[in-house]
Protein backbone atom coordinates (compact mmCIF):
# COMPACT_ATOMS: atom_id res chain seq x y z
CA UNK A 1 0.00 0.00 0.00
CA UNK A 2 1.12 3.60 -1.03
CA UNK A 3 1.77 6.31 1.35
CA UNK A 4 -1.39 8.18 0.13
CA UNK A 5 -3.21 5.23 0.83
CA UNK A 6 -2.23 4.70 4.06
CA UNK A 7 -2.59 8.21 5.17
CA UNK A 8 -6.12 8.30 3.43
CA UNK A 9 -7.25 5.72 5.57
CA UNK A 10 -5.68 6.67 9.03
CA UNK A 11 -7.15 10.44 8.78
CA UNK A 12 -10.86 8.48 8.12
CA UNK A 13 -10.60 6.33 11.07
CA UNK A 14 -8.06 7.05 13.45
CA UNK A 15 -9.17 9.87 16.08
CA UNK A 16 -6.41 12.71 16.23
CA UNK A 17 -3.22 12.41 18.09
CA UNK A 18 0.06 13.96 17.14
CA UNK A 19 0.85 16.13 14.10
CA UNK A 20 2.32 13.48 11.70
CA UNK A 21 5.52 13.00 9.37
CA UNK A 22 4.58 12.35 6.08
CA UNK A 23 6.09 9.09 6.27
CA UNK A 24 4.62 5.41 6.43
CA UNK A 25 6.63 3.34 8.15
CA UNK A 26 7.13 -0.49 6.88
CA UNK A 27 10.34 -1.77 8.30
CA UNK A 28 13.58 -0.53 10.81
CA UNK A 29 17.10 -2.04 11.10
CA UNK A 30 19.02 -0.74 13.58
CA UNK A 31 18.99 3.14 13.23
CA UNK A 32 17.49 2.98 10.00
CA UNK A 33 13.85 2.91 9.05
CA UNK A 34 11.69 2.36 5.83
CA UNK A 35 8.98 3.67 4.25
CA UNK A 36 6.13 2.25 2.26
CA UNK A 37 7.61 4.20 -0.26
CA UNK A 38 10.76 2.62 -0.30
CA UNK A 39 12.90 5.57 1.45
CA UNK A 40 15.04 4.85 4.02
CA UNK A 41 15.68 7.46 6.82
CA UNK A 42 18.29 7.77 9.88
CA UNK A 43 16.63 7.62 13.32
CA UNK A 44 17.83 9.64 15.87
CA UNK A 45 14.40 10.12 17.80
CA UNK A 46 13.73 6.25 18.38
CA UNK A 47 9.90 6.79 18.42
CA UNK A 48 10.01 8.47 21.43
CA UNK A 49 12.89 7.46 22.88
CA UNK A 50 11.17 3.76 23.12
CA UNK A 51 13.89 2.16 20.23
CA UNK A 52 16.93 2.48 22.58
CA UNK A 53 18.07 -1.84 21.47
CA UNK A 54 17.41 -0.41 17.27
CA UNK A 55 14.94 -1.36 15.15
CA UNK A 56 13.75 -4.89 15.81
CA UNK A 57 16.79 -6.09 16.87
CA UNK A 58 17.62 -9.68 16.39
CA UNK A 59 17.67 -11.11 19.49
CA UNK A 60 14.42 -9.18 20.59
CA UNK A 61 12.67 -10.72 17.54
CA UNK A 62 13.60 -14.29 18.45
CA UNK A 63 12.87 -14.32 22.12
CA UNK A 64 9.33 -12.33 20.91
CA UNK A 65 8.68 -15.00 18.38
CA UNK A 66 9.42 -17.90 20.92
CA UNK A 67 7.09 -16.84 23.42
CA UNK A 68 4.43 -16.36 21.23
CA UNK A 69 5.09 -19.82 19.97
CA UNK A 70 4.24 -20.79 23.99
CA UNK A 71 1.71 -18.45 25.22
CA UNK A 72 1.60 -14.69 24.30
CA UNK A 73 -0.82 -13.58 27.71
CA UNK A 74 -1.52 -15.06 30.79
CA UNK A 75 -2.20 -12.60 33.73
CA UNK A 76 -1.01 -12.06 37.54
CA UNK A 77 -3.34 -14.74 38.73
CA UNK A 78 -0.55 -17.49 37.63
CA UNK A 79 3.03 -17.65 38.04
CA UNK A 80 5.29 -17.21 35.18
CA UNK A 81 9.10 -18.09 34.16
CA UNK A 82 9.68 -15.92 32.02
CA UNK A 83 8.22 -12.69 34.14
CA UNK A 84 10.25 -14.50 37.05
CA UNK A 85 13.32 -14.08 34.82
CA UNK A 86 12.35 -10.59 33.63
CA UNK A 87 11.85 -9.11 36.98
CA UNK A 88 14.84 -10.88 38.51
CA UNK A 89 17.16 -9.01 36.01
CA UNK A 90 15.67 -5.90 36.19
CA UNK A 91 15.94 -5.59 39.67
CA UNK A 92 19.57 -7.07 39.29
CA UNK A 93 20.80 -4.21 37.58
CA UNK A 94 18.58 -1.60 39.51
CA UNK A 95 19.66 0.52 42.47
CA UNK A 96 20.86 -2.03 45.36
CA UNK A 97 17.84 -0.67 47.46
CA UNK A 98 15.38 -1.47 44.96
CA UNK A 99 14.46 -4.95 45.30
CA UNK A 100 10.80 -5.61 43.77
CA UNK A 101 9.43 -4.81 40.46
CA UNK A 102 5.89 -4.32 39.87
CA UNK A 103 4.86 -4.45 35.82
CA UNK A 104 2.13 -1.96 34.01
CA UNK A 105 1.87 -1.20 30.15
CA UNK A 106 2.90 2.52 29.97
CA UNK A 107 5.22 5.53 31.62
CA UNK A 108 1.67 7.01 32.83
CA UNK A 109 0.83 4.18 34.17
CA UNK A 110 4.10 3.51 36.15
CA UNK A 111 3.87 7.04 37.33
CA UNK A 112 0.30 6.79 38.66
CA UNK A 113 0.74 3.31 40.80
CA UNK A 114 4.15 5.01 42.06
CA UNK A 115 2.30 7.68 43.33
CA UNK A 116 -0.51 5.82 44.53
CA UNK A 117 2.71 3.01 46.42
CA UNK A 118 4.17 6.47 48.14
CA UNK A 119 0.53 7.47 49.30
CA UNK A 120 -0.05 3.62 50.64
CA UNK A 121 3.25 3.97 52.46
CA UNK A 122 3.15 7.15 54.18
CA UNK A 123 -0.70 7.81 54.62
CA UNK A 124 -0.74 10.92 53.20
CA UNK A 125 -1.71 12.48 50.10
CA UNK A 126 0.19 15.78 49.02
CA UNK A 127 2.57 15.00 45.38
CA UNK A 128 5.24 17.87 44.73
CA UNK A 129 6.72 17.66 40.98
CA UNK A 130 8.18 20.42 39.36
CA UNK A 131 8.15 23.43 36.58
CA UNK A 132 9.16 21.94 33.49
CA UNK A 133 8.36 17.98 34.13
CA UNK A 134 5.89 15.77 32.21
CA UNK A 135 4.61 12.50 33.56
CA UNK A 136 1.90 11.34 31.12
CA UNK A 137 -1.63 12.12 30.27
CA UNK A 138 -3.41 9.62 32.81
CA UNK A 139 -5.35 11.53 35.70
CA UNK A 140 -3.11 11.68 38.41
CA UNK A 141 0.08 11.86 36.01
CA UNK A 142 -1.06 14.99 34.16
CA UNK A 143 -1.95 16.69 37.20
CA UNK A 144 1.27 16.18 38.29
CA UNK A 145 2.65 17.26 34.75
CA UNK A 146 3.61 21.19 35.00
CA UNK A 147 5.01 22.36 31.50
CA UNK A 148 2.99 24.23 28.71
CA UNK A 149 -0.74 23.65 28.55
CA UNK A 150 -1.00 19.94 29.67
CA UNK A 151 -2.01 20.50 32.91
CA UNK A 152 -5.54 21.98 31.36
CA UNK A 153 -5.97 18.96 28.81
CA UNK A 154 -6.13 17.18 31.95
CA UNK A 155 -9.07 19.53 33.89
CA UNK A 156 -10.81 18.63 36.53
CA UNK A 157 -7.29 18.09 37.86
CA UNK A 158 -6.70 15.28 40.52
CA UNK A 159 -5.99 17.36 44.03
CA UNK A 160 -3.22 17.21 46.10
CA UNK A 161 -0.49 18.13 43.35
CA UNK A 162 1.81 21.41 43.55
CA UNK A 163 4.57 22.75 41.79
CA UNK A 164 8.55 23.41 42.82
CA UNK A 165 10.62 24.99 40.43
CA UNK A 166 13.48 22.78 39.12
CA UNK A 167 16.37 23.16 40.46
CA UNK A 168 15.82 25.27 43.37
CA UNK A 169 15.91 23.57 46.70
CA UNK A 170 14.71 26.21 48.85
CA UNK A 171 11.10 26.20 46.36
CA UNK A 172 10.86 22.39 47.72
CA UNK A 173 11.57 23.00 51.78
CA UNK A 174 8.64 25.77 51.47
CA UNK A 175 6.23 22.68 50.19
CA UNK A 176 7.63 19.92 51.63
CA UNK A 177 5.98 19.01 55.07
CA UNK A 178 4.73 16.30 56.86
CA UNK A 179 1.63 16.39 55.08
CA UNK A 180 3.55 15.43 51.93
CA UNK A 181 3.63 11.58 50.45
CA UNK A 182 5.99 12.28 47.70
CA UNK A 183 8.08 14.22 45.51
CA UNK A 184 8.44 13.25 41.88
CA UNK A 185 10.73 14.49 39.12
CA UNK A 186 11.99 13.78 35.89
CA UNK A 187 15.96 13.80 36.56
CA UNK A 188 16.35 15.28 32.95
CA UNK A 189 13.56 17.00 31.84
CA UNK A 190 13.44 16.06 28.14
CA UNK A 191 10.15 17.75 26.69
CA UNK A 192 10.88 20.96 28.36
CA UNK A 193 13.95 21.03 26.36
CA UNK A 194 16.68 18.59 27.87
CA UNK A 195 16.71 20.79 31.40
CA UNK A 196 18.94 19.77 33.82
CA UNK A 197 20.46 20.14 37.22
CA UNK A 198 23.07 19.47 39.79
CA UNK A 199 24.28 16.53 41.37
CA UNK A 200 23.19 18.40 44.36
CA UNK A 201 20.33 19.29 43.97
CA UNK A 202 19.41 15.66 44.07
CA UNK A 203 21.14 15.12 46.84
CA UNK A 204 19.24 17.99 48.36
CA UNK A 205 16.08 16.50 47.73
CA UNK A 206 17.13 13.18 49.36
CA UNK A 207 17.71 15.23 52.71
CA UNK A 208 14.53 16.74 52.45
CA UNK A 209 12.64 13.42 51.97
CA UNK A 210 14.88 11.92 54.53
CA UNK A 211 13.93 15.00 56.83
CA UNK A 212 10.05 14.65 56.54
CA UNK A 213 9.38 10.57 55.97
CA UNK A 214 9.04 11.40 51.87
CA UNK A 215 8.89 9.48 49.22
CA UNK A 216 11.35 10.39 46.37
CA UNK A 217 10.53 8.70 43.37
CA UNK A 218 12.67 9.46 40.01
CA UNK A 219 10.51 9.34 36.63
CA UNK A 220 12.89 7.23 34.46
CA UNK A 221 10.36 6.67 31.60
CA UNK A 222 13.32 8.36 29.45
CA UNK A 223 16.49 8.56 31.21
CA UNK A 224 16.24 4.17 32.23
CA UNK A 225 17.36 1.71 30.86
CA UNK A 226 20.91 2.79 29.72
CA UNK A 227 19.68 6.21 28.14
CA UNK A 228 21.90 8.36 30.00
CA UNK A 229 24.97 5.11 29.48
CA UNK A 230 24.52 4.10 33.32
CA UNK A 231 21.61 1.69 33.35
CA UNK A 232 19.33 4.35 35.48
CA UNK A 233 19.95 8.09 36.50
CA UNK A 234 19.45 7.13 40.50
CA UNK A 235 22.25 6.00 42.05
CA UNK A 236 24.54 7.28 39.52
CA UNK A 237 27.43 9.56 39.91
CA UNK A 238 24.67 11.98 37.89
CA UNK A 239 22.49 12.04 40.99
CA UNK A 240 24.87 12.85 43.37
CA UNK A 241 25.13 8.47 44.15
CA UNK A 242 21.90 8.86 45.93
CA UNK A 243 18.82 6.60 45.45
CA UNK A 244 15.11 7.32 45.06
CA UNK A 245 12.63 5.02 46.87
CA UNK A 246 10.88 4.42 43.58
CA UNK A 247 11.94 4.30 39.87
CA UNK A 248 9.16 4.50 37.00
CA UNK A 249 9.75 2.89 33.70
CA UNK A 250 8.55 2.54 30.13
CA UNK A 251 9.47 3.59 26.43
CA UNK A 252 13.08 1.64 26.08
CA UNK A 253 11.89 -1.31 28.10
CA UNK A 254 10.24 -3.50 25.87
CA UNK A 255 12.63 -1.95 22.73
CA UNK A 256 8.38 -1.31 21.11
CA UNK A 257 6.69 -3.94 22.97
CA UNK A 258 3.99 -1.84 25.24
CA UNK A 259 4.87 -2.41 28.92
CA UNK A 260 6.07 -0.20 31.82
CA UNK A 261 7.58 -0.77 35.70
CA UNK A 262 8.10 0.63 39.09
CA UNK A 263 11.23 -0.63 41.07
CA UNK A 264 10.86 -0.13 44.70
CA UNK A 265 12.54 -0.63 48.30
CA UNK A 266 11.61 -2.33 50.60
CA UNK A 267 9.95 0.29 52.57
CA UNK A 268 7.81 1.24 49.94
CA UNK A 269 6.86 -2.75 49.21
CA UNK A 270 6.36 -3.47 52.60
CA UNK A 271 3.26 -1.16 52.51
CA UNK A 272 1.96 -2.78 49.70
CA UNK A 273 -0.86 -5.82 50.35
CA UNK A 274 -2.42 -8.51 48.38
CA UNK A 275 -4.97 -6.81 45.66
CA UNK A 276 -4.07 -2.94 46.48
CA UNK A 277 -2.61 -2.83 42.92
CA UNK A 278 -3.89 -4.31 39.91
CA UNK A 279 -3.33 -4.67 35.93
CA UNK A 280 -5.31 -6.99 33.44
CA UNK A 281 -2.00 -6.75 30.90
CA UNK A 282 0.57 -5.69 33.31
CA UNK A 283 3.65 -8.55 33.21
CA UNK A 284 2.22 -10.42 30.38
CA UNK A 285 4.24 -13.33 28.98
CA UNK A 286 5.18 -11.30 25.56
CA UNK A 287 6.04 -7.81 27.42
CA UNK A 288 7.95 -9.99 29.76
CA UNK A 289 9.77 -11.82 27.00
CA UNK A 290 10.59 -8.07 25.46
CA UNK A 291 12.10 -6.88 28.87
CA UNK A 292 14.49 -9.90 29.45
CA UNK A 293 15.66 -9.30 25.71
CA UNK A 294 15.71 -5.66 26.00
CA UNK A 295 18.02 -5.93 29.18
CA UNK A 296 20.66 -8.85 27.74
CA UNK A 297 20.64 -7.17 24.32
CA UNK A 298 21.73 -3.69 26.39
CA UNK A 299 24.40 -5.67 27.98
CA UNK A 300 25.63 -8.40 25.40
CA UNK A 301 26.39 -5.55 22.83
CA UNK A 302 27.78 -3.05 25.72
CA UNK A 303 25.40 0.07 24.27
CA UNK A 304 25.77 1.57 27.59
CA UNK A 305 29.38 2.03 26.63
CA UNK A 306 28.90 2.77 23.17
CA UNK A 307 25.96 5.63 23.99
CA UNK A 308 29.01 7.08 26.45
CA UNK A 309 31.68 7.04 23.46
CA UNK A 310 28.75 8.55 21.00
CA UNK A 311 27.71 11.47 22.91
CA UNK A 312 31.74 12.50 23.66
CA UNK A 313 31.97 12.30 19.79
CA UNK A 314 29.16 14.01 19.50
CA UNK A 315 30.05 16.75 21.42
CA UNK A 316 33.33 17.01 19.89
CA UNK A 317 31.48 17.26 16.52
CA UNK A 318 28.91 19.63 17.23
CA UNK A 319 31.62 22.27 18.15
CA UNK A 320 31.86 22.60 14.55
CA UNK A 321 28.85 24.31 13.73
CA UNK A 322 28.87 27.71 15.32
CA UNK A 323 24.59 28.29 15.45
CA UNK A 324 24.81 26.14 18.38
CA UNK A 325 24.61 27.66 21.30
CA UNK A 326 25.01 25.00 24.09
CA UNK A 327 24.37 20.86 24.25
CA UNK A 328 22.42 19.62 27.04
CA UNK A 329 22.07 15.87 28.47
CA UNK A 330 23.83 12.79 28.74
CA UNK A 331 24.52 9.95 27.08
CA UNK A 332 21.62 9.38 24.50
CA UNK A 333 19.18 12.04 25.77
CA UNK A 334 20.67 15.01 23.95
CA UNK A 335 19.06 18.59 23.46
CA UNK A 336 20.87 20.77 20.80
CA UNK A 337 20.32 24.05 21.78
CA UNK A 338 20.52 26.97 18.88
CA UNK A 339 20.60 30.76 18.98
CA UNK A 340 17.61 30.59 16.98
CA UNK A 341 14.01 28.73 16.43
CA UNK A 342 15.21 25.33 15.23
CA UNK A 343 11.57 24.13 13.31
CA UNK A 344 13.93 25.10 10.21
CA UNK A 345 16.23 22.56 10.98
CA UNK A 346 14.01 19.93 12.49
CA UNK A 347 12.43 20.03 8.75
CA UNK A 348 15.47 20.37 6.47
CA UNK A 349 16.94 17.71 8.22
CA UNK A 350 13.63 15.82 7.41
CA UNK A 351 13.93 16.72 4.54
CA UNK A 352 17.23 15.37 4.44
CA UNK A 353 16.14 12.03 5.43
CA UNK A 354 17.50 12.35 9.63
CA UNK A 355 14.91 12.18 11.87
CA UNK A 356 14.91 14.34 15.03
CA UNK A 357 12.75 15.86 17.49
CA UNK A 358 11.58 18.94 18.88
CA UNK A 359 10.88 20.14 22.42
CA UNK A 360 8.43 22.74 24.38
CA UNK A 361 11.99 25.22 24.00
CA UNK A 362 11.51 26.49 20.02
CA UNK A 363 15.54 26.53 20.31
CA UNK A 364 16.15 23.07 21.35
CA UNK A 365 16.14 19.81 18.92
CA UNK A 366 15.86 16.88 20.21
CA UNK A 367 18.31 13.44 19.74
CA UNK A 368 16.73 10.53 21.11
CA UNK A 369 18.56 7.48 19.05
CA UNK A 370 19.37 3.90 19.20
CA UNK A 371 22.13 3.23 22.05
CA UNK A 372 23.76 1.23 19.47
CA UNK A 373 24.08 4.26 16.73
CA UNK A 374 27.49 4.46 15.12
CA UNK A 375 29.65 7.60 15.00
CA UNK A 376 29.27 7.41 11.07
CA UNK A 377 25.70 8.00 11.76
CA UNK A 378 26.65 10.88 14.04
CA UNK A 379 28.70 11.94 10.83
CA UNK A 380 25.66 11.80 8.58
CA UNK A 381 23.77 14.11 11.22
CA UNK A 382 26.68 16.44 11.48
CA UNK A 383 26.91 16.94 7.54
CA UNK A 384 22.92 17.28 7.02
CA UNK A 385 23.41 19.81 9.77
CA UNK A 386 26.00 22.21 8.53
CA UNK A 387 23.63 21.98 5.40
CA UNK A 388 20.76 22.88 7.06
CA UNK A 389 22.10 26.14 9.34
Amino acid sequence: MNFTEIERLEEQFQVATYAKMNIAVERGCGAWIWTSDGEKYLDLYGGHAVCATGHSHPHIVKAIQEQAEKVLFYSNLVYSEIRAKAAEKLVSVAPESLTKAFFCNSGTEANENAMRMARFATKREKVITFSGGFHGRSADSISATFLGNYRNLGKPNVPGHVCAEFGNLESVRELADNETAAIMLEPIQSMAGVTESSPDFFKGLREICDEHGIILIFDEVQTGIGRTGNWFFSGSDLAGNIEADIITLAKSLGSGVPVGACLVNEKVSANIKTNDLGTTFGGGMLAMAAVLATLEAIENDKMRENIAEIESYLRERLKEIEQIAAVHGKGGLIGIEFSENCKSVHQKLLENKIITGTSSNPKVLRLLPPLCVTKGEIDLLISALQKAV
